[in-house]
């Protein structure tokens, strides 16, 4: 995985891969596959996200959990699916707010590529999932991986939003110092865009606004929200 690494986030993350956990998270994947297991995303594209937004570029971090296990879903972006893929309820509840908040009509495509180039760090806790298994590569070594990325996020002198969707997303943050203490950044929690959950607070708590609102007064540039 060392190989794969983009530059901006070698210092970051060649320490945690060199650790036991990372070696264990290398090997469990080899044998998934060997044993002909389908793991989404594919090779190639589980470190999308660290390869679409530089370190020095983040503006804002949205976190997921673990890749989308349908064929043809998960694309290495938290949320996105390719162009040309239905899009799963809770990214046409990601969009509805997007509406609300901002007035921008949902996209045809729910393809989140542009967001990433533009400072958004669509990461999620687990980089891998077994096909059809929600959750199955949580606890293998991805965490440690992922949290250096948020931590070195959170240890930078320019502000950033950290946008925590879920209880799940939530803790994690929790791990991280810098993101529970008055610091320089914006932290904004609400509940997770699911049906399950998003009429509990997510619609109505305006996360694009606000970070846009966050990073001008903070004299960084707002995010275009915009992907048609």
């Amino acid at each position: 995985m060392q190989h794969d690494l983009p530059d901006s986030w070698r210092d970051v993350l060649e320490p945690v891969l060199a650790t036991p956990e990372a070696r264990k998270l290398g090997g469990f994947l080899r044998a998934e596959e060997a044993a002909g297991k389908a793991i989404y995303p594919p090779q190639g594209s589980r470190l999308r996200a660290l390869e679409l937004t530089p370190l020095d570029a983040v503006k804002v971090v949205i976190l997921g959990q673990d890749p989308y296990h349908g064929p043809g879903q998960a694309m290495g972006l938290s949320f996105s699916v390719p162009e040309g893929v239905k899009h799963p309820p809770s990214l046409r509840n990601i969009f509805k707010e997007l509406a609300d908040d901002c007035g921008i009509a949902p996209p045809k495509s729910g393809d989140l590529t542009a967001w990433g180039e533009r400072g958004v760090l669509l990461l999620n806790n687990s980089l891998t999932v077994e096909a059809g298994q929600a959750g199955s590569h949580a606890g293998r070594g991805w965490d440690a991986i992922t949290d250096a990325c948020v931590a070195a996020v959170a240890a930078r002198e320019q502000p950033a939003v950290f946008v925590l969707w879920g209880s799940h997303a939530q803790a994690k943050a929790s791990r991280i110092a810098e993101l529970n203490a008055p610091t320089r950044h914006c932290v904004i929690r609400s509940p997770h865009p699911s049906p399950l959950s998003a009429h509990r607070g997510f619609f109505g708590s305006k996360p694009f606004s606000r970070a846009n609102a966050f990073l001008e007064d903070a004299g960084r540039e707002a995010v275009d929200w915009r992907l048609d």
